[in-house]
């Protein structure tokens, strides 16, 4: 899966990760079955902590957009 994650905008790091990865589902850039990166390697590449990115994705489970799996 190639998805690009933006930090641009307003907010917490892990809301705009939240923002980035939620439109990529609504609009259809992310499709059901496409895997995200493990939170560490997705922290790496963003140059933010893993919590930061744990903290986005726990919040798109939540709220259904995302599936999580161990």
């Amino acid at each position: 899966m190639e998805f690009h994650v933006s930090l641009d905008g307003s907010g917490e790091l892990s809301a705009r990760i939240y923002r980035s990865l939620r439109d990529g589902v609504r609009d259809g850039r992310l499709r059901p079955g496409d895997r995200l990166p493990p939170t560490r390697e997705l922290a790496r590449t963003l140059s933010v902590s893993r919590g930061t990115v744990a903290t986005a994705y726990e919040r798109l489970v939540a709220e259904g957009f995302l599936v999580g799996r161990v």
